[in-house]
């Protein structure tokens, strides 16, 4: 029994090291070989720090693409999803109003052609990213209501679409922070 008792400890030990300091440390120098030193990947206008590049921030205006929804209300503090399966009646109530936010902004929508993700918190509730076809049927409300043409704004959507992972991994994407502070500087 003793010989056991001294194994399992001699074990905890090893794994308490290996585990509690060794793995930590390797991620932490891993952190500061990333983008952002591990502190995160900021995005910066003028000098001045307006958000992160993996963290979604709320955009409202009409002036301006939106984000996709966040289960978290873009706290980064509170990351979480909702829990709320597809049938769960508050989780659909969220969704219609969603849908009927986009529709009111964009009546020349028709409720098909409404992108899952622009309707749908992620499973983070801050996820920083839309698909195209969500930042596409935003062309033409973002666009009227800055006086823009329609082909500059679509041309600037294009230009900042993001492609998979070595060209496999994940769908392509568009960052819509980035997106939204180059519309600002479309003026400029």
């Amino acid at each position: 029994m003793k010989t056991y008792l001294l194994q399992a400890l001699r074990l905890t030990i090893v794994l308490i090291v290996l585990l509690c300091v060794i793995y930590p440390l390797i991620i932490m120098f891993g952190g500061k070989l990333s983008n952002g030193h591990g502190d995160g990947e900021t995005v910066k206008v003028n000098g001045k720090v307006v958000g992160y590049v993996a963290i979604g921030q709320k955009f409202d205006s009409p002036r301006y693409f939106w984000s996709r929804p966040s289960a978290a209300g873009y706290n980064a503090a509170g990351s979480a999803g909702s829990n709320k399966g597809s049938s769960n009646p508050d989780y659909l109530k969220d969704v219609n109003s969603r849908i009927d936010t986009l529709m009111k902004y964009q009546p020349y929508l028709k409720r098909s052609d409404i992108p899952a993700d622009l309707v749908t918190a992620s499973g983070s509730g801050l996820d920083p990213d839309i698909s195209p076809e969500a930042a596409r049927i935003q062309i033409r409300r973002v666009a009227a209501n800055r006086k823009l043409d329609e082909k500059q704004v679509e041309s600037l959507v294009e230009n900042h679409i993001q492609q998979p992972l070595l060209g496999l991994l994940g769908p392509k994407t568009v960052n819509v922070l980035k997106l939204n502070i180059a519309l600002d500087e479309l003026k400029k």
